[in-house]
C-alpha cells in the first residue's frame, strides 16, 4: 500500500508537537496478562540511550520439560499510517476514523523482534513468546537480518528508513539484549541497509544500498573518494561491523571507472554513472570471495514512491569482491547479467535481467559457483566460479516454468514482474530454494489478472557438480516455460503455494531451519534441513504489502513442499501466525509487518 502525501504530513505534525516523540506502552490487558519486562540498553555514538526491551510471556519461562526449545526470531515494523494509502486508514485496528483513545495504533509505535516458539511438539507451538522491542527510534522500517544463524552469532539487523544497523545478542532466548547500535552518522557513505553476513570470527559485513547520507564526495576507509547524489541515491557501499555495532570499515561498491551510461542511470544523474546498489549479499571465507547484487536505486521506491522514470534503475548487476584482506574489501568484478529470450518483447522492466535483488553462493569445499535471481526479471543466473576475474553469468531458469505451478492460471507467462525475493542454497548444495511473491494485477497490461506467489525448491545438483562445464543456459523461448533444454539444468522438486487466489500474495523473505534436535537432547547444526519459514511482506510504501502472515514449509526427504498445518495462529486457530493483530506482549500497538526471520536456540541448549 502507498501512502499519499498527507499521511508523512499527519506524521511529521505528530513528531513536531511530541506525540510520537518517544514510546509509551500500553497496558497489554487480559490478552498478555502475565509480563515480565527486561531492558537492556546502551549508549549510541551520539550519546543517547537506545535499548531493547522484552516483553516475556508467562509461558516463555515455562519451556515443556523433557524438550529444549526452538525459536524463530522475527524482526518485525510497526503498521501505522505512514504505511497505508487514504482508503485503507479506516481497517487499521483503532484507526484515526475511530475515538482518540482508539487510534492509537494509527501512530507509529515500537518496532520489536518477536519470539516464537517452534519446538515441534510444544504445547506454545506457534505462540509469541517475547516482543523485544526497539527504542527511542520508530519507524525503522525492520528489513533483512543475515541469512542463516550459528551458535555464537550475534544477529544484525537493519531499519530501512532509520540507516540503523542494530546488533543483538540471543544467547539467552527467549530474552534478547543489545550489543550495540551503528547510526547513519557512522556509517557517512552508505544508506538504506539491506542485508548481513556473519563472519566466523563474529563481525559481518552488511550492504547499504542508498548513496551518502549527504550528497557530494565521500571518503571511504581506504581513503578513496566518490562523489554520490545523496540519501537513498548512488552508489551504496558495503560495511564491517563489530559484534558490538562499531563500525569497522566502509567499502565503496561503486568502481574508480563509470560503469556503463545506459545501464546504469541515477536520479539525478552523476557525473560518473554506477549500478553499485548492493542489496544481497553471500561470503565464501574459504574462496576470499565475497558476492553482491545490485538492486535498485532506492529512493524511487521505498522514501518517495512514484512509477520510476525509467526501467534502468532497476540493476542488472552482480559484483565480486576479493576480501582477503578482511578490512579492506575490494570490488573485482562487475558484471552485467544477460538479457533472455523474452527480453525486447515489451517493457524493459520485464527483461530477465533486470533489478538483480538476491545472490547465493554455493558452500561446499569443491564448489565455486553462485547464483543470481532478478526481481522484476523473473529468472535465475548461475556462474560456476566466482573465484576468477571476469565470472560469466547464465540464465538457467526462467520463473515461469515454476510460476504456473503455484498458479495454473498463469500459463506460460509467470516470469515477468514475478517478484522473486528469498533465494539460498541448501547446505549440501543440492538444492536451491526461492521465495516468490507473484505479479500484481495490471502489470503487462490492463488484463493481466497477475499471479500467486510461494516457495519452490529445484534440484541443482548436476549443475553444481558440473564445475566449470556447466551447460546450462536458457536462450530459446521454448526453454522459457520447458525449464532449460539441457541435462544440467534446475528442476522443479518442490513447489507451495501461499495465498492461493490473491495475485501477488506470496512470500517475498524466508529462511532454513539448520538447526536439528539430536539423540543428546541438543540441537545441531545439519545440513538436511527438514522446513523454512516464509514471510509475506515486502515494503508497504512501495505498494507491495502483504498479509503479514509467517508461515512454517515442510521439507520431504524427497524435496517436495508442504504447508506446515500444525503451526497455526494462537488467536486464530488459522494455519501459519499473523502479525495483523490488535495486541502484543509489549500492548495494544496492533498490526505488525514481519520481514525477515531466523532459526535460533539459546546457547545453552545447543552444541
Amino acid at each position: 500500500m502507498r501512502p499519499r502525501p498527507w499521511a508523512r504530513q499527519v506524521l511529521l505534525g505528530l513528531l513536531a508537537v511530541g506525540v510520537v516523540a518517544g514510546v509509551t506502552a500500553i497496558p497489554s490487558g487480559d490478552a498478555y496478562a502475565d509480563v515480565q519486562m527486561v531492558r537492556s540498553s546502551i549508549k549510541g555514538a551520539d550519546g543517547k540511550d537506545y535499548w531493547v526491551e522484552n516483553n516475556l510471556v508467562d509461558t516463555a519461562t515455562k519451556p515443556d520439560a523433557g524438550t529444549r526449545p526452538e525459536y524463530m526470531v522475527v524482526w518485525a515494523g510497526d503498521e501505522n499510517v505512514a504505511d497505508t494509502v487514504v482508503p485503507d486508514v479506516k481497517n487499521l485496528p483503532g484507526s484515526l476514523a475511530n475515538p482518540l483513545d482508539k487510534a492509537r495504533n494509527a501512530l507509529p509505535g515500537p518496532d520489536f523482534m518477536a519470539v516464537v516458539d517452534v519446538t515441534k511438539g510444544s504445547a506454545n507451538y506457534g505462540k509469541v513468546v517475547n516482543t523485544a522491542t526497539v527504542g527511542p527510534l520508530v519507524e525503522n522500517e525492520p528489513h533483512h537480518m543475515q541469512y542463516s544463524w550459528r551458535k555464537g552469532d550475534k544477529i544484525y539487523a537493519g531499519g530501512l528508513f532509520s540507516a540503523a544497523t542494530y546488533v543483538f545478542d540471543v544467547s539467552a532466548l527467549p530474552e534478547l539484549k543489545l550489543s550495540g547500535i551503528s547510526l547513519p552518522s557512522q556509517t557517512l557513505c552508505g544508506s538504506v541497509p539491506d542485508a548481513y553476513w556473519v563472519l566466523k570470527d563474529g563481525t559481518a559485513y552488511g550492504t547499504y544500498m542508498g548513496g551518502p547520507v549527504v550528497p557530494g564526495p565521500c571518503t571511504y576507509s581506504n581513503g578513496e573518494v566518490r562523489t554520490g547524489n545523496g540519501f537513498a541515491g548512488t552508489p551504496g557501499e558495503v560495511v564491517r561491523f563489530g559484534p558490538d555495532g562499531q563500525k569497522l570499515v566502509e567499502a565503496p561498491a561503486a568502481t574508480r571507472t563509470p560503469e556503463d551510461p545506459t545501464q546504469c542511470l541515477t536520479m539525478p544523474a552523476l557525473g560518473q554513472p554506477s549500478c553499485a546498489n548492493p542489496h544481497g549479499i553471500q561470503v565464501r571465507e574459504d574462496l576470499n570471495t565475497m558476492v553482491t547484487s545490485d538492486y535498485a536505486e532506492p529512493r524511487t521506491i521505498i522514501l518517495d514512491p512514484v512509477k520510476a522514470p525509467s526501467p534502468y534503475l532497476r540493476r542488472p548487476t552482480v559484483r565480486t569482491w576479493d576480501i582477503s584482506d578482511l578490512n579492506h574489501p575490494k570490488v573485482k568484478s562487475v558484471s552485467y547479467l544477460p538479457t533472455g529470450p523474452r527480453s525486447g518483447a515489451g517493457d524493459p522492466l520485464h527483461n530477465e535481467n533486470r533489478a538483480a535483488m538476491e545472490t547465493t553462493v554455493t558452500n561446499l569445499p569443491g564448489h565455486k559457483g553462485a547464483f543470481a535471481q532478478t526481481m522484476q526479471g523473473g529468472a535465475l543466473f548461475y556462474t560456476p566460479d566466482i573465484t576468477v576475474p571476469e565470472p560469466e553469468w547464465k540464465e538457467i531458469y526462467d520463473l515461469s516454468a515454476a510460476v504456473k505451478e503455484l498458479d495454473p492460471k498463469a500459463g506460460d507467462n509467470g516470469g515477468p514482474s514475478s517478484n522473486g525475493g528469498w533465494l539460498q542454497t541448501s547446505p549440501d548444495d543440492t538444492t536451491l530454494y526461492h521465495a516468490i511473491i507473484g505479479r500484481k494485477p495490471g502489470a503487462l497490461g490492463p488484463t493481466d489478472p497477475g499471479t500467486n506467489g510461494g516457495v519452490i525448491a529445484l534440484d541443482i545438483e548436476k549443475l553444481v557438480n558440473a564445475g566449470t562445464d556447466a551447460q546450462c543456459s536458457i536462450d530459446t523461448e521454448a526453454e522459457i516455460a520447458a525449464g532449460g533444454a539441457e541435462s544440467d539444468c534446475p528442476t522443479l522438486k518442490g513447489h507451495q503455494t501461499i495465498n492461493p487466489g490473491k495475485a501477488a500474495g506470496g512470500p517475498h523473505w524466508g529462511a532454513l531451519d539448520t538447526l536439528e534436535l539430536g539423540a543428546d537432547g541438543f540441537y545441531h547444526q545439519t545440513d538436511q534441513p527438514k522446513r523454512l519459514a516464509t514471510a509475506n511482506y515486502f515494503v508497504a510504501r512501495t505498494g507491495t504489502d502483504g498479509d503479514h502472515r509467517v508461515c512454517l514449509v515442510d521439507i520431504a526427504q524427497d524435496g517436495s513442499l508442504t504447508l506446515d498445518a500444525d503451526f497455526k495462529d494462537e488467536n486464530t486457530g488459522d494455519t501459519c501466525i499473523s502479525f495483523n493483530r490488535e495486541r502484543w506482549p509489549h500492548g495494544a500497538f496492533g498490526n505488525a509487518k514481519p520481514h525477515s526471520m531466523l532459526f535460533v536456540a539459546n546457547d545453552a541448549d545447543i552444541t
